[in-house]
Formats: C-alpha cells, structure tokens, sequence
C-alpha cells in the first residue's frame, strides 16, 4: 500500500505593499497690524482653491480675532506655493507646519 503525501504551499516571499502616506501640511495666516480685512479675505479668495467668500471671511475673522487661521491643509509642494503666493500678496504667514 502506497502512503499519501499531502502537499504543502508555502509563498516564496511576502508581496503585501505597504504604502506610506506623505504628511499634510498646514498653511497658517497671522493676524498683523497693517493687512486689511479686505485684503486678507480677496488674497484667501485668489490663491487658495475651492475658497468661497464667505468661507474667507470666516478665516479673515479667525485671524483676527484668534490671531491666526489655518486656511489650507494638504501635501507639502502644494502647501509651499500658497505659502508663498500668500507671503508675497503681503499676508504675514506662520512656518509651514506639519498636519
């Protein structure tokens, strides 16, 4: 009588992928003595996308009365150009932050 023999399958190597997200980055407005509410809300409005007016004018506010306001949330690249735009239009903007 012959004996069976159960065969066994082993995976040569792990192919699960393990993805790391990058982090966010957060672009903060600080309140300051010389930028105008009405500045601060059209240069929210002009560089950051998807920006309503009113959604501006509540960060505006934010900014003043709280003394700052995290107006966008996203990857660094991107996070680093609006900075940028909005340091330039004259807005007085915190170090990027990561989220």
């Amino acid at each position: 009588m012959a004996k069976k023999i159960a065969a066994v399958v082993t995976p040569d190597k792990t192919t699960q992928v393990i993805r790391k997200t990058y982090p966010n980055y957060k672009v903060i407005v600080l309140n300051d003595d010389f930028n105008t509410f009405q500045h601060v809300a059209e240069c929210l409005l002009k560089y950051i996308p998807g920006m309503t007016s009113d959604r501006a004018w509540e960060l505006t506010n934010q900014v003043h009365y709280e003394g700052q306001a995290i107006v966008w949330v996203g990857p660094q690249e991107t996070a680093e150009l609006y900075h940028q735009q909005l340091r330039r239009a004259g807005l007085t903007m915190a170090p990027l932050e990561a989220a």
